[in-house]
């Protein structure tokens, strides 16, 4: 066990009323970017900067060397499986730009590429990775937020160790060649079995060790249930608990939170007080930013007072208090990448309009041979829905806002929420369609333009508040407001071409490219083939080559929602040719 700094790159620690702020840099610490960057957060960042390479493997995970109080996580693989690993590399390798830049291989150690990367300005001259490095550093990292019953969470890394008594020495060996010195300034960590703990102190560091002896992350059911809602595992993995929702209801009771929240209309000129930006720039802990907002009655909030403090409005506690957590991965599968998420449905009242197939069935009755779509559907009373919604958020804005939609009403003719619900109808379409033609619309105008809107409704109703819509916007808008009824929606496009093929074209549902990126379950969908219309993409970017060479592995990108009880669930996925 030994005590280290940990660099100007080591562990950030969450603030209650703010974003951590660094601390103020001197040579010492300089000099200890590699150091933080590679056992800490440079772990975890890797994943991003080389995502495509990186699955999760079994064997154990950092979630088994934290604690069950951990309120927030994020974790990466850095050595995966062999099988996983060529899939992704290959996908990659279709992308010029990853040859190029990167020119990583199937065989390569990640974590010596980016040790490479970190130690390549000589901050740490003399230090060998196969050496002084790789005899001890595991393949799984993360960093975390755990509740030991502080004022503010703790942040921490935690770094999988092969050899316990060579990462112990090796920790050593890298503060000594970093120029590091042994008085606990900036960081500690503690290696306990496979596993090292970096914090801001060592103490910090036993008091997570500790904890995990009592629960771990990994055997916290809260946390088994939303990475298992999240999906099959991936190369990246991120946690949110309940217990975070403290936190957020903290940050919006502050000073801070109250300034720029916009439940509360609030700035940072705006109210009772004011807020000295270079004081906030100077500021390095919760307590000094408070102290940067004054009110009327004084001229600066003392540091851990009750100054300038406001409640946070029952409504947004409601719904602090309905957040059950939050999970996602990030994975290859097949030859695509894939976000999936999900999270707690904290926000009922809005989600229960968006339960409906009705949009994703309009994208999948589109022509097989469309660009791009967005498809949702709209439940009965969804506008004034909205409206309470926006309303339980901002109380004491609501009669100001009635006031505005009243005005609304008389300047457009409009009435709200009645004719809206009537425009949008049950769902909604927006789409592209193929015959993109750059010249033709530069020459011919927007009617050359294959885009359309189709929307589950009465044509006849919908046509009534368009009129009402053509009437403000004049006669030049009047053309294109126009709809037709097509097998029971009403169709509004640009081309009259384009229109017709909506009206009557069908497919798009039944194609491969689109059931590969969107999901089954889907009630709200973003869709985009960019194989479609002769590699759309690739011939509007053909005056720049290298740029085109670089999409043109592309083939189709889908977002997918939906909402299942008291989970909200999402998909994002990205294939290549």
């Amino acid at each position: 066990m030994s005590t280290t700094p940990g660099g100007p790159n080591g562990p950030e620690y969450l603030d209650s009323t703010g974003p951590a702020m660094p601390a103020p840099a001197n040579d010492n610490k300089k000099r200890l970017v590699a150091l933080g960057a590679l056992v800490v957060g440079g772990a975890v960042v890797a994943g991003g900067a080389w995502a495509a390479t990186s699955f999760f493997s079994t064997g154990a995970q950092p979630a088994e060397a934290l604690p069950a109080s951990t309120i927030a996580y994020a974790s990466v693989d850095l050595d995966p499986s062999g099988g996983q690993k060529i899939e992704a590399i290959k996908t990659l390798r279709k992308f010029p730009a990853f040859t190029d830049e990167i020119n990583l291989d199937t065989d390569d150690d990640l974590r010596e590429r980016l040790f490479e990367e970190i130690t390549k300005s000589g901050e740490c001259e003399g230090l060998d990775y196969a050496d002084d490095v790789k005899p001890w550093l595991g393949s799984r990292a993360a960093i975390a937020a755990i509740d030991l019953g502080e004022e503010e969470p703790t942040a921490v890394g935690v770094v999988q160790v092969t050899d316990a008594g060579k990462a112990d020495d090796g920790m050593a060996n890298l503060v000594e060649t970093c120029g590091g010195t042994t008085d606990g300034e900036a960081g500690g960590w503690v290696v306990d079995g496979d596993w090292m703990v970096v914090a801001e102190t060592e103490e910090l560091a036993q008091k997570v060790v500790d904890a995990t002896d009592k629960g771990t992350l990994a055997a916290d059911s809260a946390f088994g249930e939303w990475t298992g809602e999240a999906g099959d595992d991936g190369f990246m993995s991120f946690y949110v608990s309940k217990e975070a929702a403290k936190y957020v209801g903290d940050l919006a009771a502050s000073p801070l939170g109250m300034a720029a929240s916009p439940l509360t209309g609030g700035s940072s000129t705006s109210g009772s007080g004011s807020f000295d930006e270079e004081c906030f720039a100077d500021a390095t802990t919760a307590e000094e930013m408070d102290a940067c907002f004054t009110t009327d009655d004084s001229t600066s909030a003392d540091p851990g007072s009750d100054a300038g403090s406001e409640e946070i409005p029952p409504e947004l506690q409601q719904m602090i208090n309905d957040f059950d957590g939050a999970a996602a991965t990030v994975r290859f599968n097949d030859g695509s990448v894939e976000i999936e998420y999900a999270m707690s449905n904290y926000q009922k009242d809005l989600t229960k309009f968006l339960t409906s197939e009705e949009g994703v069935d309009m994208v999948s009755d589109l022509p097989e041979d469309t660009v791009a779509a967005f498809g949702f559907s709209l439940g009965d009373g969804w506008a004034q829905g909205l409206l309470d919604y926006v309303k339980t958020l901002a109380p004491d804005e609501a009669a100001t806002i009635d006031d505005q939609l009243a005005q609304f009403e008389t300047e457009t003719g409009l009435s709200f929420p009645e004719d809206v619900e009537t425009l949008l109808g049950e769902g909604v379409t927006v789409s592209v369609g193929s015959g993109i033609d750059p010249d033709a619309i530069a020459n011919g105008g927007p009617q050359e333009i294959p885009v359309g809107i189709k929307i589950k409704g009465d044509a006849g109703d919908i046509q009534a508040v368009l009129d009402k819509i053509s009437a403000i916007a004049g006669p030049e808008a009047e053309q294109y407001l126009q709809v037709s009824e097509g097998d029971g929606y009403a169709v509004l496009a640009l081309s009259d071409d384009y229109r017709g093929t909506l009206e009557s074209d069908s497919g798009l549902g039944g194609s491969d490219v689109y059931s590969q990126v969107i999901d089954g379950d889907a009630q709200t969908v973003l869709f985009v083939n960019f194989d479609a219309d002769d590699d759309w993409l690739v011939r509007l970017t053909k005056d720049e080559p290298e740029l085109s060479k670089n999409l043109e592995p592309l083939s189709s990108f889908g977002v997918s929602g939906w909402v299942d009880g008291d989970v909200v669930h999402g998909m994002l996925k990205l294939t290549t040719n």
